[in-house]
């Protein structure tokens, strides 16, 4: 069958919108009528070449919600009819990880930047006959996407597609960091750089936690009037003041007891490093550019402050558990998402989307459907 998706066909160029042919679920497989799709940053490393992957052409888009329309041989996690949220690390259930709980971590992980499918065929090909990879092994930015039963978890069919996509990586991601990487306790403080879509779910993680300081530090003005709807008590521009001197100012001069960088630099990951009190923890998020290999942190310090240093990735969850959690806590009035999406686009908007997201206009742009 024919699909329309979002196309790289190499990095710094503007995402292409072509119609490709779509090959029928393999065994293990689903075909899933996308409905809404984020545009999260990660999808923006790749196009701006700061990720590499294993090949290009590249189908984009990871963080999405749709609907089950046709399952291969030997499909059981899911049926047609089924509404689904799209996860960018599976779950396969049978690895040394996923077996203690910890399917963030899959061993089905390391493949899904290379492109193709498990089984190291193509779902996907352009009209020149080339192989198009998917990235995260779901290429999402499509009207249609043939994944691994493996990589979708099914959703209650009474949520908002355009908020349930949200939970497929960014709420889970941020929100995951607070509460289960971090384990941020009652009446603690807390930093976070960059309010962005994951650090505005940091925040609401933070907050859902029990923290008491939850101090927002960004260089756009609007982004910290929004961070105040999602949990800050405290909020700083890191364009007009010092961020280090103000966290020591709000905290006694003690720092916080915990800080996270969802910004992609070693400039804030040092920052944060700095804000933060002895035996504090430093939660690093955001995804750096691959050529950055070092952060400038001294050894000493990590010794003679006892701080903890420590990398998250997809909110330290078992999402199988997590996406429905989060999505009830949504139902119960106990997380925001409706306010995370500050505007909606077309496929053939997504360039435009992405434009937006990188000049600070949306907390979460979302392409949406028919």
């Amino acid at each position: 069958m024919k699909t329309r998706a979002a196309v790289l066909y190499a990095p710094k160029e503007p995402l292409r919108i072509e119609e490709l042919e779509l090959d029928e679920p393999h065994a293990g497989e689903v075909r899933v009528k996308m409905a809404a799709v984020g545009l999260c940053h990660s999808d923006y490393h790749v196009a701006a070449g700061n990720r590499p992957v294993g090949m290009m052409p590249m189908a984009l888009g990871h963080e999405g919600a749709g609907v089950v329309e046709s399952v291969g041989d030997g499909v059981t996690r899911c049926q047609p009819g089924d509404h689904v949220v799209l996860m960018f690390i599976p779950a396969c259930g049978k690895c040394k990880w996923c077996l203690a709980g910890h399917s963030h971590a899959c061993a089905e992980q390391t493949a899904f930047a290379k492109g193709p499918q498990r089984d190291g065929t193509y779902r996907l090909h352009n009209r020149a006959g080339q192989n198009i990879g998917q990235f995260c092994m779901l290429g999402a930015f499509s009207e249609y996407v043939v994944a691994h039963e493996d990589s979708v978890c099914v959703i209650d069919k009474d949520y908002p597609f355009n908020v349930a996509c949200l939970v497929g990586c960014g709420v889970a991601g941020g929100f995951g960091a607070a509460v289960h990487r971090a384990q941020v306790t009652p009446g603690s403080s807390v930093l976070v750089l960059g309010v962005g879509g994951v650090g505005m779910n940091v925040l609401q993680g933070a907050h859902a936690a029990g923290a008491l300081t939850i101090i927002a530090a960004d260089v756009i003005e609007q982004k910290l009037t929004w961070a105040k709807e999602f949990g800050a008590t405290h909020v700083v521009n890191a364009s007009k003041e010092d961020v280090v001197a103000r966290v020591m100012e709000l905290t006694n001069g003690a720092g916080v007891d915990f800080a996270f960088e969802a910004i992609s630099s070693p400039a804030t990951i040092a920052q944060a490093f700095a804000a933060t009190a002895k035996l504090g923890t430093i939660v690093v998020v955001g995804l750096t550019p691959a050529a950055i290999d070092q952060i400038p942190i001294s050894p000493l310090q990590l010794v003679l402050s006892q701080k903890t240093l420590m990398g998250t990735l997809y909110g330290a969850g078992n999402q199988r558990v997590e996406i429905p959690h989060l999505l009830d806590l949504y139902r119960h009035g106990r997380l925001k998402l409706d306010e995370l999406v500050t505007q909606t686009y077309a496929l053939d908007d997504i360039n435009r989307g992405y434009a937006d997201m990188i000049a600070g206009k949306n907390i979460r742009g979302v392409i949406q459907f028919d």
